[in-house]
């Protein structure tokens, strides 16, 4: 089958949410032993996911996160505080268990699967590491698209494959996560295409950069962009002109998770650009995700309300790799517990409120 072919397969696969089951859902969550709505995001957490899945008591024993890596072209600019070769680096610790996410996957219960979509390096051949690279690195965006689109759909089409792979073993909820240097900037573009928000508003600082910096990375942003012109009525048109290959990537997995009604637990900044496009390809797709956090970065908030996302957390996070997915994920999972778990009035034998 044709990426082409793939990719309309699985967008065409995408059914809506199964809404007609909100009001039953409901009606169990108030007849739990406590007032009605105490538990507030949690019940309407266990709501979404019941209506994601059609599964009127979820659980969610198979909890997976995908971090994907990728490098960018643009890092050549300046825009980052870390060199390039820190992405490969950061890769095999991935593997070795010793990053962030691998701490937070093991307190949360949650399988990381590690993904090369596009590292400028040949990796080792290690069991841990998916290879689904689509080149060595995108192209400096200042001077050309970031990728052709046909290297856009076959990263999103990468994306799916992965998660479909993974779904044979079991996955009840997904998470997404990045690695990249420079993938910020790639994100500001992306966000600043589509939503329309000047360039400033959405160019955080990422890796911790300067004043200067900033600037450049800004400066840096608005070439490209004006270079490339994305068309943000084609979200593959930004993915190939200012994306990024883990960018692509995570949008295929988000859209091959729609299409096997399993909830998607956004994490950071570069998985909201993600986000982004896959909402673009099939609005659709919006009902499935829930938002794990708000990112320092500042074009996250715009990124989350541009989707009408509401974030469970507010920790000032900035790392991505799927370290606030993680933690979402555990209060999704709590929400799942209360609907499935605790006690009604009448079988516990409390007494309801009095009208």
């Amino acid at each position: 089958m044709s990426v082409q072919s793939k990719l309309k397969r699985t967008l065409s696969g995408i059914a809506p949410v199964r809404e007609d089951l909100s009001g039953e859902t409901q009606r169990r969550l108030d007849n739990l032993t406590k007032p009605q709505g105490s538990l507030g995001r949690l019940e309407e957490l266990a709501k979404k996911v019941v209506v994601i899945t059609g599964n009127e008591k979820p659980v969610l024993a198979n909890k997976v996160i995908f971090t994907m890596a990728g490098d960018h072209g643009i890092a050549k600019e300046g825009v980052s505080l870390f060199p390039q070769e820190v992405t490969p680096q950061m890769v095999y610790n991935f593997v070795a268990g010793g990053a962030g996410i691998n701490v937070l996957a093991r307190h949360v219960g949650v399988r990381v699967v590690v993904v090369d979509m596009g590292v400028a390096a040949d990796l080792e051949p290690h069991p841990e590491i998916v290879d689904k690279k689509v080149g060595y690195g995108t192209k400096n965006m200042v001077k050309e698209p970031a990728m052709s689109r046909e290297e856009a759909i076959k990263a999103l089409c990468a994306g799916i494959e992965v998660f479909e792979e993974e779904f044979q073993k079991g996955i009840d909820i997904v998470g997404t996560g990045d690695m990249g240097i420079a993938n910020t900037t790639s994100s500001s573009a992306i966000v600043a295409s589509i939503t329309g928000a000047e360039v400033e508003k959405v160019t955080g600082r990422g890796t911790g950069i300067t004043d200067k910096a900033w600037q450049n990375k800004v400066d840096a942003i608005k070439k490209a962009l004006a270079l490339n012109r994305p068309d943000p009525r084609d979200p593959v048109d930004v993915l190939a002109k200012v994306g990024g290959f883990e960018i692509g990537g995570l949008a295929g997995v988000i859209l091959a998770a729609a299409n096997h009604r399993v909830p998607v637990i956004i994490d950071g900044f570069i998985s909201g650009a993600a986000a982004l496009i896959a909402t673009g390809l099939e609005p659709k797709v919006n009902d499935y995700l829930i938002a794990a956090h708000c990112s320092v970065e500042i074009g996250h908030k715009i990124t989350l309300e541009k989707m009408g996302l509401k974030p469970l957390l507010d920790l000032d996070l900035r790392l991505g790799e799927g370290t606030g997915a993680a933690l979402g994920m555990s209060i999704v999972e709590a929400g799942c517990k209360i609907l499935n778990e605790m006690a009604t009035f009448e079988s516990a034998g409390v007494s309801e409120a009095v009208e």
